[in-house]
């Protein structure tokens, strides 16, 4: 059975540093595409990163570009989105996609 489990969210102040892992299990994960989005608060879903299945190809946004930074470690079937100097704005649910297999989510908060 497909399944992918982001962890790594949290309560955290305005400046630090976060990084969020997601594992996939029950298919192929070096064969897949995979991408991180996040959901603010009355806010549709938006995209934040993608990588290729090799890990060669990357994409992020340009209003997280400076502070976010997506990767993977195939052998492990897990990939991060390390998010750095976080603003009260980074608030939201943040969510990876392997391939076309959603996650539950994880909550980042944002707030002195």
């Amino acid at each position: 059975q497909a399944q992918v489990v982001e962890s790594g969210g949290g309560l955290v102040q305005p400046g630090g540093s976060l990084r969020l892992s997601c594992v996939a299990s029950g298919f192929t994960f070096d064969t897949l595409g995979l991408g991180w989005y996040r959901q603010a608060p009355g806010k549709e879903r938006e995209l934040l990163a993608t990588m290729n299945r090799s890990g060669g190809d990357t994409y992020t946004s340009d209003s997280v570009r400076e502070r976010f930074t997506v990767s993977r470690d195939n052998p492990k079937s897990t990939t991060y989105l390390q998010i750095k100097d976080l603003k009260p704005e980074d608030t939201g649910v943040y969510y990876c996609r392997v391939g076309l297999e959603w996650g539950q989510g994880t909550l980042v908060n944002v707030s002195s």
